[in-house]
């Protein structure tokens, strides 16, 4: 079975002791609670690290709108867009300044490569994101469903081991970046 919306919120709603779901609109208190919660924790999870599996790059479609000042060009953001993690141009995928207002990036280059943090479908989330999922998830949904504060603080530290665990592995998935442009090793030259 492939990993889903369903899937994740049943397996955070068993960790709490819960039943599980088999759809989000149930007429169950659990349906309920995973429907209202579960865009709002996956999106903040994402959007809180620059996870390698999230990233995209995309060229950005200039739009014909100049922005009032301060910059002559103005591009449309990508629908998937959580956070923007840097902005380039030509073979660059980082270094233009820029500035988002609305759903539009303005700046004064005429080409954008926008280094990104997308919302990938739950399919492609590996299994160490899934479970830092998972375990978010079922600190969000212990009050609601348990009222029980000490509960929730319990699940809320296991969360926070579960995440901490995630960035490790992830971190582990790319070389390190070099410093790049840094002004004490120029000063050694």
């Amino acid at each position: 079975m492939s990993l889903n919306p369903i899937r994740l919120c049943s397996g955070a709603l068993v960790k709490i002791g819960a039943n599980a779901i088999t759809s989000l609109e149930e007429e169950t208190a659990e349906a309920r609670v995973a429907k209202q919660l579960y865009p709002l924790v996956r999106d903040s999870l994402l959007a809180c690290y620059p996870w390698r599996f999230a990233l995209m790059q995309k060229r950005l479609n200039q739009l014909l709108e100049k922005p009032v000042a301060d910059y002559q060009f103005s591009y449309q953001l990508p629908n998937d867009l959580l956070r923007i993690i840097s902005a380039g141009t030509g073979e660059r995928g980082k270094g233009v300044e820029y500035r988002v207002m609305r759903n539009q990036l303005h700046t004064n280059v005429s080409e954008v490569i926008l280094t990104y943090i997308s919302r990938p479908y739950e399919s492609m989330f590996p299994k160490f994101f899934e479970q830092a999922l998972v375990a978010a998830l079922a600190a969000e949904f212990c009050l609601p469903l348990t009222e029980s504060t000490t509960r929730q603080e319990a699940l809320k530290k296991q969360a926070e081991e579960c995440f901490k665990q995630a960035k490790l592995v992830d971190s582990q998935q790319a070389v390190p970046s070099a410093f790049q442009d840094f002004s004490l090793i120029e000063v050694r030259s």
